[in-house]
């Protein structure tokens, strides 16, 4: 592979230039494709071709609009360009000769450091490279005595991949939490240890049997979801962490509630029952808000209203407590854009949309795919109020941010909206959304 130079790869003294360098970082390829045609003659059709594009689709990203946000896609577009995996904050890719001067491009992210904040985390837009990048932070022993140290080294490293999720899909992360998941199910068989650090392992266990549930779940293997939610619930029982317990039944309740509602909703209000009142403040507000979806799809306006109240009030008594990693992504934001989408979902839009342009005002575009889905269900609203034209501007959002991301949900979530625009694709502004969403497609 060293030896093939393609027709894309760009100039090291384009590479040198602090624009470049800078988008580079950003993981903003339109930016670089735009650069690459203007300053070295580097078509868009050659990069659609040697990058596994299509054509439309590079130029929609040079006019600024979408992004890259899936690894194998990243890597390919790097490849192509001939682009230093460390600028990207990749590992080097096989084709680089070797480094004399390391620091000659922008430095890789800091991955190492344990208290990376997420919005400095997000803002780097490195995410992808955490997969190949991550340093080991403990030695799994194939068997022995294991460390009463490990089950928390274990626990660090799962809430520094569960940033992954932030900005790639289940189809990039599943293989990743899966791995990881499995390893400890490993450790547990084979190894010995005592009675708590067993307890505390097996609560590890449950935590990254979630995180591979979601990864799957997003990436539509819904069998694989399901199993991996219940083992989870095991293994938090076993380990006696009602927290756990109560999420992996909040994680079922959120996908059985679309086949069967009654049994969606009677999951999610045992799930708070399993974490109880004792439980930390962002996990009962997580708890609730799941209730109250569960709830809004069943069509039970009252009780909609009264979880969302619960989860106000769980979340309003965290006063700076420490809150378990998995729910620090819960804060008033996450409140009421859930506050939306359930108003949303019970055809409210006189409720709904003036709460989820509020939130989604100040969401970032680095969240990719979750933003493209909470904008779906702000379309939906406009449909349902009539306003046919927003409800087209929104979508079209939605399909930038969606491109790329290895995630099935935002594209199912955005169909119903699609057909129903189909309605009224005489007006121009809506033609022109259809139309963008047959090229994404």
């Amino acid at each position: 592979m060293t030896g093939y130079q393609p027709p894309t790869a760009l100039p090291r003294a384009l590479l040198e230039r602090a624009d470049v360098r800078a988008a580079l970082s950003a993981h903003d390829f339109g930016a670089v494709f735009a650069l690459a045609r203007a300053e070295a003659g580097i078509s868009y059709a050659s990069i659609a071709a040697e990058c596994d594009m299509k054509p439309e689709r590079v130029g929609v990203l040079a006019r600024g609009r979408g992004s890259v946000t899936t690894f194998d896609k990243i890597a390919r577009i790097v490849d192509a360009l001939r682009v230093p995996g460390r600028m990207v904050g990749l590992a080097p890719r096989d084709w680089e000769a070797p480094v004399d001067e390391p620091h000659r491009y922008l430095p890789a992210p800091d991955v190492d450091g344990r208290a990376l904040p997420r919005r400095r985390f997000l803002k780097s837009s490195a995410a992808a490279g955490l997969v190949v990048s991550l340093p080991e932070l403990a030695r799994i022993p194939s068997g022995g005595r294991v460390s009463r140290h490990l089950p928390d080294r274990l626990r660090e490293r799962t809430a520094r991949l569960r940033r992954l999720d932030d900005v790639l899909g289940g189809g990039d992360t599943y293989r990743v939490y899966l791995g990881e998941y499995e390893r400890t199910r490993a450790l547990l068989r084979d190894a010995s240890y005592t009675e708590d650090t067993g307890r505390a392992l097996l609560s590890v266990l449950a935590e990254q049997a979630q995180q591979a549930g979601w990864a799957a779940f997003d990436n539509g293997s819904h069998a694989d979801a399901q199993s991996l939610y219940e083992a989870s619930h095991q293994a938090a029982a076993e380990a006696g962490d009602a927290a756990l317990a109560g999420n992996a039944l909040a994680f079922l309740a959120y996908q059985t509630v679309n086949g069967d509602q009654q049994a969606g909703v009677e999951i999610a209000a045992r799930s708070c029952a399993t974490a109880g009142p004792g439980a930390a403040a962002g996990v009962r507000a997580l708890l609730y808000e799941r209730l109250a979806w569960a709830c809004a799809v069943a069509g039970r306006a009252s009780d909609t209203e009264h979880a969302l109240e619960a989860a106000a009030a769980a979340l309003g008594d965290a006063d700076g407590q420490p809150q378990p990693d998995w729910v620090a992504w819960v804060d008033e934001t996450e409140l009421q854009i859930m506050t939306g989408r359930c108003w949303a979902e019970l055809r409210r839009p006189l409720r709904a949309v003036p709460v989820l342009e509020d939130a989604l005002a100040h969401y970032d575009d680095a969240h990719a795919r979750d933003k493209s889905l909470y904008l779906s269900w702000l379309a939906d609203s406009y449909v349902t109020a009539g306003e046919v034209e927003q409800a087209a501007a929104v979508t079209g959002r939605a399909l930038d941010l969606a491109a790329g991301v290895a995630s099935v949900r935002p594209r199912a979530r955005l169909a119903p909206v699609l057909r129903q625009l189909e309605e009224h694709q005489a007006l121009p502004d809506v033609a022109a959304t259809l139309d963008k969403a047959r090229a994404l497609a």
